[in-house]
């Protein structure tokens, strides 16, 4: 199932300025912007919104809309309500815009349904949340790494967007969890957050059946500088 993303906001920059930056990370995902009023000035349009929606379906199965401010949810909510057609096809996400833009595009190139971008989107803006205690009728699931190794960030950059993007969809192809430095590597909004910097050195840990795979994997990609070495 291939999944778009609708960027709406006030702000023609912005919008754009975001597709960007989401590109950057899932350069195969239909990526459209409806933004600013009709004279392409600050504001939302009902008009523009309808139009972009027009631009983005065709072509995938389902679209992710996110929306910056009040007034451009409320405008995208009036063109949903409007076309009884979109319903199944398009969800509105709540979520933070830049963000949330990020994190879905990642997990639509990473081939994820409807449900699972909108989700990705989502989770972006949840805060952290304590772990929920440990019922004592579940047996444990054993959490020790199948595979780990250490590897020193090579990049001038670190873990910046796009190579953050690069670990993330290579880590997504493996059966099993694949952490970095104890988080998530499926998620670029968690790899960028560890503000990992030239000259660090890392733990890179897999389980399942291709964890040694997903470990050499990773440290190669790492090793490697993505390019900009």
């Amino acid at each position: 199932m291939s999944v778009g993303l609708l960027l709406v906001s006030h702000s023609v920059r912005l919008a754009q300025g975001t597709a960007e930056l989401a590109r950057e990370m899932a350069p195969d995902v239909a990526l459209v912007t409806g933004a600013g009023d009709a004279d392409g000035g600050l504001g939302t349009s009902l008009e523009v919104v309808q139009e972009a929606l027009g631009r983005a379906l065709p072509g995938v199965d389902g679209l992710v809309v996110l929306a910056d401010l009040g007034s451009a949810v409320l405008t995208v909510e009036t063109a949903l309500e409007l076309d009884d057609d979109l319903a199944g096809r398009v969800r509105l996400a709540d979520a933070p815009f830049v963000e949330g833009a990020v994190a879905a595009a990642v997990a639509a190139q990473q081939g994820g349904g409807l449900e699972a971008v909108l989700a990705a989107a989502e989770a972006a803006g949840a805060p952290a949340s304590a772990p929920a205690p440990a019922d004592p009728s579940v047996e444990p699931v054993e959490t020790t790494a199948a595979a780990s190794a250490r590897v020193v960030i090579r990049n001038p950059l670190g873990l910046h967007a796009r190579p953050a993007a690069v670990v993330a969809r290579a880590a997504a192809a493996f059966g099993g969890p694949v952490t970095l430095q104890g988080v998530d590597a499926t998620s670029v909004l968690q790899l960028m957050a560890l503000g990992t910097a030239a000259g660090t050195e890392v733990e890179v840990a897999a389980q399942g059946a291709d964890a040694r795979d997903a470990v050499a994997t990773v440290v190669g990609l790492i090793e490697g500088g993505f390019g900009e070495v």
